[in-house]
């Protein structure tokens, strides 16, 4: 019986870890069909990033309650899943709890220690449920979330209550089992919080007890495994790329936008004409700003994996908060969900076919762009560094400089500035008038 559940164990986990690295070179795929982008200078501030905005949620500290919650999920989340290593090695050597003899003493510190964050956890994800569907504040029931990424988020809350609690359950179990001295049970000391409830089974048989904790031991991995897969194809994505996005992040100063080379070079040569004939020709037709995710950076396309929908941007933006188009979690969103929809196409046809779909207009429309005022809250207010501004820009630049779209507000500035090198309707020559005429 030991070798067939063995058996049964390695083909779930192997098929688990099949799955998920299969979508995870999709995703790795779909963020590289963006463009090229260096962002590896100054590594010492990019690991300070990672350390304090990734590990250490500084961001999240400007609300301290919510911080400490969020980080009691998190960490804890991910502390706890260290001890998968050793139910991993269970199931796989068919033994049980197999690092008490390695750690003797300091085994039941660390289960202990493990339950603890388990009860916060738990205690973290309720509060979460509750601020989104009893409290319901603004930024958790905008019609961005409309439909599955409302749903996405309760599921992960309460999915990781049931894995807390089928991990405290089973612990709870295994101390009883130790206290009658069941053989496959190897004592390990008192746990922290199971071994004071541990006589809530006294009443049970052995029978009973093994069956509570084997049911329990075999759903916490089985669940563990679920929610492996289901990372990839939910918001809680960010758990992974987090880090890596924080790393990324933009060291510029905040607001400051990206020239583009090529007008950059035309500007030049208007201001330096003699420049012109030590100028090499152009190659090919420069492409000026972004109409698909093909035309969007790498960075680009892992913001936009790696955003949490947590609202945060949207509820900081000006444009949305006085009721506009825009709002910035839903750039994020659909932004991936077009490079989401461009891997099933390569997925399908072996390299991307023409679908007469772009990012621009078919997602994102040219009222929430216009609405943007570039004033960069939302990339202050994101726990990791995300800019939805930068994906805004790019498709903005494209309207205005590829299609010549923009309003007629707009055209009329344009128009000065080139001609007056000012946005008002005034040559250089007069433009000091008003001073001249206050002295007379």
């Amino acid at each position: 019986m030991r070798i067939v559940q063995e058996l049964l164990f390695i083909i779930a986990f192997g098929m688990a870890v099949y799955l998920f690295s299969t979508k995870v070179r999709q995703i790795r795929r779909n963020i590289l069909l963006g463009r090229d982008k260096d962002l590896n200078d100054h590594p010492d501030l990019r690991w300070k990033n990672l350390l304090l905005l990734a590990f250490g949620q500084k961001k999240m500290f400007r609300n301290p309650l919510v911080a400490v919650l969020h980080f009691f999920v998190y960490a804890g989340f991910i502390i706890i899943n260290l001890e998968i290593l050793e139910i991993i090695l269970d199931g796989i050597l068919g033994t049980h709890r197999l690092f008490v003899p390695v750690l003797g003493g300091l085994y039941p510190v660390l289960i202990g220690a493990f339950e603890v964050l388990a009860v916060l956890v738990m205690l973290g994800c309720i509060v979460f449920l509750v601020r989104r569907n009893i409290l319901k504040l603004r930024r958790f029931i905008s019609k961005d979330l409309n439909g599955w990424p409302r749903s996405d988020a309760n599921y992960i809350l309460i999915t990781e209550i049931a894995l807390m609690f089928l991990f405290l359950t089973m612990n709870t179990a295994d101390q009883q089992m130790q206290l009658r001295g069941s053989e496959h049970y190897i004592a390990t000391g008192n746990f922290l919080v199971t071994g004071s409830l541990a006589s809530i089974f006294n009443h049970m048989s052995d029978g009973t007890l093994i069956a509570i904790e084997r049911t329990c031991w075999w759903l916490h991995i089985l669940g563990i495994l679920a929610f492996l897969n289901y990372l990839p194809y939910s918001k809680h994505l960010h758990i992974i790329l987090a880090f890596p996005n924080a790393y990324y992040a933009s060291l510029e100063p905040a607001g400051e936008m990206e020239n583009m080379p090529a007008v950059q070079k035309e500007v030049q040569l208007m201001l330096q004409p003699e420049l012109a004939a030590n100028e090499p020709a152009p190659e090919g037709i420069p492409k000026f700003g972004a109409k698909d995710v093909f035309d969007l950076t790498w960075k680009n396309l892992l913001d936009a994996y790696s955003c949490t929908e947590c609202g945060r941007c949207s509820a900081a933006c000006p444009a949305n908060i006085t009721g506009k188009a825009l709002s910035p979690r839903k750039i994020m969103m659909d932004t991936r969900d077009r490079a989401e929809e461009v891997g099933r196409n390569i997925n399908k046809n072996g390299a991307f076919t023409d679908d007469s779909k772009t990012l621009l207009r078919d997602y994102i429309t040219e009222e929430e762009l216009r609405a943007c005022t570039t004033c960069n809250a939302c990339v202050q207010e994101c726990p990791v560094s995300i800019s939805p501004l930068d994906i805004i820009l790019q498709l903005r630049r494209h309207l205005v400089m590829e299609e010549s779209s923009a309003p007629a507000e707009w055209t009329g500035m344009f128009s000065n500035i080139e001609n007056n090198m000012a946005p008002w309707k005034f040559s250089m020559d007069d433009r000091d008038k008003w001073a001249t005429e206050m002295n007379q």
